[in-house]
């Protein structure tokens, strides 16, 4: 543990935010695992939904967001 104050605060505030994080990556993993087993177009809008939030908040870069979206498009697109 640090000694200093502001980095003590800094390790508090990290470990939010890594919890934080690590809980929207995770139900944005589960919505995207789901929708590829199932392609339904309904569980699909709230996929998008996880996967722009993720981005916004920077837990995953924009290529990879507009990556993963034309996949689950892609797929559901076929199914029909």
């Amino acid at each position: 543990m640090p000694n200093i104050k502001g980095v003590k605060k800094r390790v508090k505030t990290d470990a939010k935010r890594n919890s934080a994080n690590a809980s929207l990556k995770g139900s944005m993993k589960t919505a995207l695992k789901k929708v590829l087993k199932t392609n339904d177009e309904a569980d699909l809008n709230d996929t998008v939904k996880k996967i722009d939030k993720a981005m916004k908040k920077g837990i995953i870069k924009k290529n990879t967001a507009a990556r993963k979206k034309s996949k689950l498009m892609k797929q559901v697109n076929q199914a029909k």
